[in-house]
C-alpha cells in the first residue's frame, strides 16, 4: 500500500532505539505518515523486525548500532546515505536504558552506562545528523528528542536515569538556538508513565499507586507519543523549536 498526503511524505528519518517500545511506535507512525524509515538500534534482530512490519517495508532500513561509540554512529551515518543516496532530514533519538537503584546502592557502571546511552548517545547521534543536515544543505530539518517526565522532577531509584534526561532537555535547549539558522528544529518530548517493557515490571500495586496520581488515571500508549513525534517532525510544527512537550496524561511534577 502506498502513501499519500502522509503528514511526512517524501522524509527521510533515523529513529534509534527503533526495535521496540516508543522507538518502535515512532517507527510505524512515521512509515504510516509517508517517510522512509531508517530504523537504529543496538538489538539488530529487534530493529529488523520492526522494519518488517513497516508500511511499504522494503522502502525502509534497519542498522545495529551502538550509539554511545562515535565510531559506530558514524558508520550508521554512512550506512544510511548510502543505503538511500541521501541525508536523514529528521532524527529520533529514543535510544535509551535503565539501571535503577538508590543513590546508595547505584554503582559508578550504572551512572555511566545510562549516561552513555542516554545523554552521550543523544548528543552523538544529534550531533552527526546535524552536520550532515547542514553540510548536504537539507532544506527542513527536525531532530526530536526522547526526554522523560522524570528528567523534570526527578524520581526515587533513578538518579542515572533523571541526571540523563534532564540533560537531554538542556541538550535540546542548547542544540535548538544553535541549528535554527539552518532552518533545523530540534525539541523534545518528555513521556509520562507508558506501556513499554521499562514499565512492565512495575509492581501492580504500585502501578495502581501511580496512577492515581495521573488525571488521566492510566498509562499512556507508545503510540500517544508518537503521534506527537511525528507532528513536531513535520511541517505543521515549523514555528516550533527548543521546546520540551510533556505527553504524561496531566502527569506534572
Amino acid at each position: 500500500m502506498s502513501v499519500t498526503g502522509g503528514l511526512l511524505t517524501g522524509r527521510l528519518a533515523l529513529v534509534t532505539g527503533g526495535a521496540s517500545g516508543i522507538g518502535r511506535a515512532i517507527c510505524r507512525t512515521f512509515a504510516r505518515e509517508g517517510a522512509k524509515i531508517a530504523v537504529v538500534d543496538i538489538n539488530r534482530n529487534g530493529a529488523e523486525e520492526t522494519r518488517s512490519m513497516l508500511t511499504n517495508s522494503s522502502d525502509h532500513f534497519s542498522v545495529a548500532t551502538d550509539v554511545s561509540s562515535s565510531a559506530s554512529v558514524a558508520d550508521m551515518l554512512s550506512q544510511i546515505q548510502g543505503k538511500f543516496t541521501a541525508t536523514p532530514s529528521i532524527v529520533v533519538n529514543a535510544a535509551g536504558i535503565i539501571k535503577d537503584k538508590s543513590l546508595l546502592k547505584m554503582t559508578e557502571a550504572d551512572f555511566d552506562q545510562v549516561i552513555s546511552v542516554n545523554l552521550k548517545g543523544t548528543y552523538l547521534v544529534t550531533q552527526a545528523a546535524v552536520r550532515a543536515m547542514k553540510e548536504t544543505k537539507v532544506q527542513e530539518g527536525s531532530v526530536v528528542n526522547i526526554s522523560s517526565i522524570v528528567g523534570k522532577g526527578g524520581n526515587i531509584g533513578q538518579t542515572n536515569y533523571a541526571a540523563s534526561k534532564a540533560g537531554v532537555i538542556g541538550l535540546t535547549k542548547t542544540v535548538a538556538k544553535e541549528m535554527a539558522r539552518y532552518n533545523i528544529r530540534v525539541n523534545s518530548i518528555l513521556p509520562g508513565m507508558i506501556e513499554t517493557q521499562m514499565t512492565a515490571s512495575i509492581p501492580d500495586e504500585i502501578a495502581q499507586l501511580v496512577k492515581m496520581l495521573i488525571p488521566m488515571a492510566r498509562f499512556g500508549k507508545p503510540e500517544e507519543v508518537a503521534e506527537v513525534c511525528a507532528f513536531l517532525a513535520s511541517p505543521r510544527a515549523s514555528y516550533i523549536t527548543g521546546q520540551a512537550v510533556e505527553v504524561t496524561g496531566g502527569l506534572s511534577f
